[in-house]
């Protein structure tokens, strides 16, 4: 399939703009519209940042923690996930992106508000609850006087979506103190954080989660103990049923969530707010409706939310959001009508879609913008990805008695289904089987599989998802990566991996020559 010619799309080589240094040479030519507005929402990040440094309790904590420097890399993240996009798909991108960005400003801002070390609020304090990265924040949407903040979310995870070698430091702490080096480097990451005393602290509890894996539970093991021990703020682990498909493990699922819920209450003296919660419920509902029919789409010839902008964008309104602030349902409706719009008139991202390709497997975040390489540099469309593959489950919206009886198993059900553990629990049926049943609803000819070598869960079944590509005339491109430590497999080494199955197996060229080997090790 290809586009009508048109000078907007792919009218630059997007690998020329890269240089040694952190930044790139010039900001992309995309039109005169197209550019100005590209410009004038990069003037709309400048703000937000400006906004946030401009207090002097963040400048403060921005020399207290090692990590606050990556923060420097907010414009040129965007620009990497925008590279290329014109008209509604840069539109869709800045919509979500810019949305992510100033939601991750505000909640830096409460953290060091309350922080013992930087802002010492302490009333604002009482009013905390620390959150797991790795869980689904749902035991908040009944407590609208309280504020759920996550540490390890701008300490290391988005710390590495701005700058691939932000984890280092804090992994190779965590080894020097005897965690093993081959678990997964992302809670190893923020144990090392922990260690290092480069958390803020604050709050009145946490609430801390199985999910996802045994490295999770040993970083978290780590975590709690200092919270507790140290600096006298209790820790919940709520427990999830890994068969998380199973009836039989659903009604404990729940019960887990109501110990969880009273937790809260009984270390905050706030109490749960039925009202509260179902008016939050509605907004994921509505969410949950959107991202349905933005797949819907992707699975005709003319797809408009995929790649980046579907990716980071429901991670962060699945996981984080959960219904509680409504500005991300109003960008959800923003983007189903650009996208509407677009797919009537059979916009394309790129000039030509070459391959519909699934992504699956965990995502390497150090380099978040391969899903937007793939397209502009070979053509291949990442229709949807694992992480945004998560439960499609109606939420109950009556405040009744029933209503809530079934709202409890509704929100275990949301945790269980949280956006890694869906797919690396429950049996091989929903790491394996549902993959290819996807392909087939989306018609795709391609599979790109992440090999995170430190993920016992996927590593276990790399024979079982060759045999049944095979049998299913599947393309499938192994992707090999460590996750957080670039150090393993660098960006090139990931992009190599890809390139030589287009050249050697696929007999390709690339769209755009210039993407195929990048000098971008040292770029934001």
């Amino acid at each position: 399939m290809q586009v009508a010619s048109e000078n907007k799309i792919g009218a630059d080589n997007l690998g020329r703009f890269y240089t040694d240094g952190k930044v790139r040479n010039r900001r992309e030519w995309r039109g005169l519209k197209d550019t100005l507005y590209d410009y004038w929402k990069w003037l709309g990040i400048m703000k937000i940042l400006a906004g946030f440094i401009i207090k002097p309790r963040n400048i403060k904590a921005f020399f207290r923690y090692r990590w606050m420097a990556n923060y420097l890399g907010v414009p040129m993240m965007v620009d990497r996930h925008t590279q290329g996009l014109r008209g509604p798909y840069l539109r869709i991108a800045h919509t979500e992106f810019d949305l992510v960005v100033a939601d991750v400003a505000k909640l830096l801002d409460n953290l060091f508000r309350g922080d013992r070390h930087v802002g010492n609020d302490k009333e604002f304090s009482k009013k905390v609850v620390l959150e797991d990265e790795n869980e689904m924040t749902v035991f908040m949407m009944g407590f609208p006087d309280l504020k759920g903040l996550s540490r390890e979310t701008p300490a290391v995870y988005v710390s590495v979506l701005l700058n691939q070698h932000a984890a280092e430091h804090y992994i190779d702490t965590a080894q020097e103190f005897g965690l093993a080096g081959d678990v997964c480097p992302m809670p190893e990451a923020e144990a090392g954080v922990s260690i290092e005393d480069d958390f803020p602290v604050l709050g009145a509890c946490a609430v801390q989660c199985n999910t996802t894996c045994d490295g999770s539970l040993m970083g978290n093991g780590v975590i709690s103990k200092r919270l507790e021990l140290e600096e006298g703020i209790p820790c919940f682990q709520l427990a999830t049923p890994l068969r998380h498909r199973e009836d039989d493990v659903q009604q404990y699922a729940a019960n887990e969530m109501a110990n969880c819920i009273r937790f809260i209450e009984e270390n905050t003296g706030s109490k749960w707010d039925w009202d509260y919660y179902f008016e939050c419920a509605k907004r994921v509902n509505e969410s949950t409706r959107h991202r349905q029919y933005w797949l819907e789409m992707n699975k005709s010839d003319y797809p408009q939310v995929f790649g980046s902008n579907l990716a980071l964008y429901t991670e962060t309104n699945y996981m984080a959001i959960c219904g509680k602030i409504p500005d991300f349902v109003e960008a959800d409706r923003k983007i189903t009508a650009i996208a509407e719009k677009a797919y009537q008139e059979k916009k394309m991202a790129v000039k030509e879609y070459r391959h519909r390709a699934i992504v699956w497997g965990v995502q390497s975040h150090f380099y978040f913008d391969f899903l937007i390489w793939l397209q502009n540099c070979w053509g291949i469309i990442p229709l949807t990805d694992m992480l945004s593959m998560v439960s499609t489950r109606v939420l109950c919206e009556e405040n009744t008695p029933e209503g809530r009886e079934k709202a409890m198993l509704d929100m275990a059900w949301l945790n269980e289904n949280m956006i890694m553990r869906n797919r690396t629990h429950g049996g091989y049926k929903v790491l394996l089987d549902e993959l290819f049943e996807f392909c087939e609803e989306f018609r795709a000819d391609t599979v790109i599989l992440w090999e995170h070598m430190a993920c016992k869960a996927l590593d276990g079944m790399h024979g079982q998802f060759e045999e049944k590509a095979r049998q299913k005339g599947i393309h499938l491109i192994w992707v090999g990566h460590d996750l957080f430590d670039p150090r393993i497999i660098s960006r090139q080494g990931v992009r190599d991996q890809v390139n030589n199955y287009m050249r050697s197996v696929m007999r390709e060229e690339p769209l755009d020559p210039s993407l195929e080997v990048l000098n971008d090790e040292n770029s934001w």
